[in-house]
């Protein structure tokens, strides 16, 4: 018997239709480490013809981290693979632990929905005041899925309160993707914080581990990457 399968993401009901995409956005960083100087690679990503972050990684003086996004996953494995592997990019080594892959997606609520897809994440990362980030990969234990929906929604309420509370705040502000089958160590999401300042970051991170949602149903986190961003192409110029 075939089964109906609706693949599309879908939002909040709007005039008696519900909203309804099918398309979304994919987002991958990428670490690299052996760069002494990022002026280099900054000048090579102000003339490319996609947007992207660079980020300084805190952990490592030699260490870096591109940002790039997609609606087209072709782009990452075509145009993308073929300018990381010209210099300067392509003399510095990677760092496969912090490979992160993930693509935007909807919960069924939101009132805007092309712009929660597509808009919301990039000008998210590119937002001049906020150019510190934490990237980090997460895996939920099978159990969860094993709830049913009204026993997940609280857990999943008191762990989105918090979230909007550091955003509202302006301390936080986050981006989420799913990346089933799209993450190396097979992660279920990824998620990005980004913000003015770090401390605020490792705070929204600290009491979000004091949750239901993670403190008994989360498996895996990490690796955490943790930098500031040296360039962002919105602005056209380097970071603060």
């Amino acid at each position: 018997m075939a089964v109906d399968l609706d693949l599309r993401e879908k939002g909040a009901v709007r005039n008696g239709e519900r909203l309804i995409s099918d398309g979304r956005l994919f987002m991958q960083l990428l670490a690299f480490g052996g760069c002494t100087d990022p002026a280099a690679l900054i000048k090579t990503l102000a003339g490319a013809d996609f947007e992207s972050v660079l980020y300084e990684d805190i952990h490592d003086p030699r260490g870096v981290a591109l940002l790039t996004w997609s609606r087209d996953p072709n782009f990452f494995v075509g145009p993308l693979r073929k300018f990381l592997l010209a210099p300067p990019f392509g003399a510095l080594s990677s760092k496969l632990e912090y490979s992160m892959l993930g693509r935007t997606y909807a919960i069924g609520h939101e009132p805007d929905l092309e712009a929660w897809l597509f808009e919301k994440p990039r000008l998210t990362v590119l937002n001049p005041d906020w150019p510190w980030a934490v990237w980090y990969p997460l895996r939920r234990a099978g159990a969860f899925s094993a709830l049913a929906p009204e026993e997940q929604g609280p857990l999943l309420s008191e762990h989105g309160k918090i979230g909007h509370a550091f955003g509202e705040a302006g301390y936080a502000h986050d981006v989420r993707l799913a990346c089933f089958g799209l993450d190396r160590n097979d992660s279920d999401f990824v998620i990005g914080l980004t913000g003015g300042e770090l401390h605020a970051l490792s705070a929204c991170v600290q009491a979000m581990r004091r949750t239901q949602q993670t403190s008994r149903f989360i498996e895996t986190m990490g690796p955490f990457f943790v930098g500031k961003a040296v360039w962002q192409s919105l602005t056209g110029t380097k970071a603060p």
